[in-house]
């Protein structure tokens, strides 16, 4: 009688694929008047199962919280005190003794960032950035913890010269010898690996014209062939990866290893930030972390594990700059997400499917027996509850036309979305207009053609949720 082996190879293929998949981390800001204390944001982040934190400073209070959690935490040497830290061994000497030693072992610190986006950096910091990097080394070998806390310092995409194709990655010519070139041998010297920070939404943002929104948001699509190598890319974020790579690669750096330290999309944005809503920022990180934590690595690094830290814990409300770069965050500062998005394995194993189709992903909690998605079209004769939502693509006129068809003559239960009621806020179109559709949509028995609204609506499979508001499933 014969033994199957099935069940065996299953088991060694599920093995494998932990064992290549990354990590996840998260970076916690504190440009903000109106944060948990670092207490309860340790707490907070325990009790979502992140084990990997970025700060962008060595606060005490902060360092302190993290002691005894298991969290792993990368410190930073701020942009400020990088002419002080290249030009006297003596200052990073006090700053080990001050910012590193009294923490550690306790606080798993683990990674120093020094300086942030130096390359542009108003104040012309650049030259100081390598020679700082040094003396941060030395001063941990100084103190006997060199060997477990690694120095790097976070690349802004913008170093390159050249990004696409992937393989005709570049560093800016200006760049290369002053910094790269002296940067990427410490790193390699040292065992440490380069920082970048990726962002497909700027790029995205600015080239909607010629980037497809669900290329950026690792949805189904037809993927970007590299005409050099033949690779295909099915995401921005790993064609932006292969870019650095190619970029270190040009410059015989091809064994450099690399973390993604900051990447992200805001929930939020001005009218000239396309893309910018809670339905993007949800299929993004979703999508990311599902990628990250079941994937391996990339085309040109296929056995490369992806180790990332999003962007952002909290909305931050005292950063400067245009309305998304506050509101980058995973959850408010009242510790409520601002979208549902499982940030670990096990989150991925028990809670929904992400919509990877076609159609835009909403902010989504757990519904029953999800109908299968082919090509991003629900199979009717199989879905168990369906729910309409606003087509974000849709121009705000035609939204809102269809609104006041559905809360009008439509007959859809529009009270819900008045001022003070429950599904007022978030005061979007948007999310008005979802709720109003959904209405419609159940009121009439989710009928073929009924979520439709002259393509400024569609139907999605997992429940729709905009704040703290929740979606009838029928009436």
């Amino acid at each position: 009688m014969a033994i199957s082996t099935l069940p065996s190879v299953l088991i060694l293929l599920s093995l494998l694929c932990v064992a290549n998949s990354g990590s996840i981390g998260i970076n916690y800001g504190r440009i903000a008047n109106n944060l948990p204390s670092p207490a309860q944001v340790v707490q907070l982040l325990k009790t979502h199962g992140v084990n990997r934190v970025k700060l962008y400073d060595t606060d005490s209070t902060v360092l302190t919280a993290l002691s005894g959690s298991n969290i792993s935490v990368t410190v930073a040497l701020p942009n400020e005190q990088l002419s002080d830290a290249a030009s006297k061994q003596s200052f990073t000497d006090s700053w080990v003794q001050s910012n590193i030693l009294p923490y550690y072992p306790k606080t798993l610190i683990e990674s120093i960032a020094v300086g942030n986006e130096v390359f542009v950096d108003p104040k012309n910091t650049t030259p100081f950035l390598v020679p700082a990097m040094k003396n941060v080394y030395s001063s941990l070998m100084k103190y006997g913890v060199a060997s477990s806390i690694k120095v790097s310092s976070p690349v802004a995409l913008s170093a390159l010269q050249n990004s696409y194709p992937s393989s005709a990655g570049s560093f800016k010519t200006d760049l290369i010898e002053p910094v790269i070139k002296p940067m990427l041998s410490f790193l390699k010297q040292t065992g440490s690996y380069l920082m970048v920070n990726i962002y497909p939404f700027f790029a995205y943002a600015a080239n909607t014209d010629t980037i497809s929104l669900d290329y950026a948001l690792f949805r189904d699509n037809k993927g970007v062939t590299d005409p050099n190598n033949g690779l295909v890319y099915k995401s921005l974020f790993e064609a932006q990866i292969d870019a650095v790579y190619a970029a270190m690669k040009a410059l015989n750096f091809d064994d450099m290893t690399m973390a993604i330290s900051e990447t992200g999309w805001p929930s939020k944005g001005d009218e000239n930030e396309a893309g910018a809503t809670a339905a993007n920022a949800a299929a993004y990180n979703g999508n990311l972390v599902r990628r990250v934590l079941t994937g391996s690595g990339t085309p040109l690094r296929p056995n490369e594990p992806l180790n990332v830290y999003l962007f952002a814990l909290f909305n931050e409300n005292q950063k400067s700059g245009p309305t998304s770069e506050r509101n980058y965050g995973l959850f408010y500062p009242n510790e409520q997400k601002v979208y549902d998005i499982p940030l670990t394995r096990e989150g991925l194993e028990s809670g929904p499917t992400i919509n990877n189709g076609s159609k835009s992903q909403v902010v989504t909690t757990p519904s029953p027996s999800p109908a299968p998605v082919n090509g991003g079209d629900v199979e009717a004769s199989k879905a168990v509850n369906t729910w309409c939502v606003a087509n974000e693509k849709a121009a705000p006129e035609k939204l809102q036309a269809a609104l006041d068809y559905a809360c009008g003559e439509g007959g859809a239960d529009c009270r819900p979305i008045q001022p003070g009621a429950t599904c007022y806020d978030p005061d979007t179109l948007e999310a008005h207009a979802s709720y109003a559709f959904n209405s419609y949509y159940q009121k009439k028995a989710r009928a073929t053609g009924t979520c439709d609204f002259k393509g400024a609506a569609y139907v999605v499979i997992q429940h729709p949720k905009y704040g703290s508001c929740k979606f009838p499933t029928g009436y």
